[in-house]
């Protein structure tokens, strides 16, 4: 069975920048469990990136959310250090995105084959749910795991919330 791990905006501004949380800090030990765990089964491990440019607050996404995030190649972009410290980042694929969905994610886990994808990351209510629609489009026959222990949201009860999304669109949550 073809596995991939699927990280999704584990990055600094999400974690310990200006929209972290303590909600997301409190994954990160889980986290690094998890993609150790994928990487020593030599399983696919894929991080997508919320990428912004300097004109965020003059799109949309910016006048509903106007705080500045993810500008590419600002410290707010990058990785989370804690996770990119214990992990082997070089061997993981990449894919920046300028919403909250990727439509590259999905075609290349279509092209790929994969039989089982698992979730990870930030945030379970916009990102993650938006991923994980977005690769049931393109791989309806797919098997859709979600890990509730290594996801978190702005709150608990918008955590929750997602998860309640997420069961109803038959993903498995773990």
């Amino acid at each position: 069975m073809k596995k991939a791990l699927i990280a999704i905006d584990l990055q600094e501004d999400f974690i310990n920048g200006v929209l972290g949380t303590p909600e997301a800090q409190k994954i990160i030990p889980d986290v690094i469990a998890k993609i150790k765990n994928y990487q020593n089964n030599n399983s696919d491990v894929i991080f997508t990136f919320d990428t912004h440019g300097e004109d965020y607050l003059n799109t949309q996404e910016g006048a509903k959310l106007p705080v500045r995030h993810c500008v590419k190649n600002t410290p707010g972009w990058e990785l989370c250090e804690e996770i990119k410290a214990n992990i082997d980042f070089d061997k993981c694929v990449k894919f920046e995105k300028n919403t909250f969905g990727s439509i590259d994610l999905g075609k290349y886990i279509l092209e790929n084959k994969y039989d089982e994808v698992e979730l990870i990351g930030l945030c379970s209510g916009i990102c993650v749910i938006a991923n994980a629609v977005i690769i049931k489009s393109f791989c309806p026959e797919i098997k859709i795991k979600i890990d509730k222990n290594c996801t978190a949201c702005a709150t608990p009860e918008t955590h929750e919330t997602a998860y309640n999304a997420m069961k109803l669109l038959q993903f498995d949550i773990v």
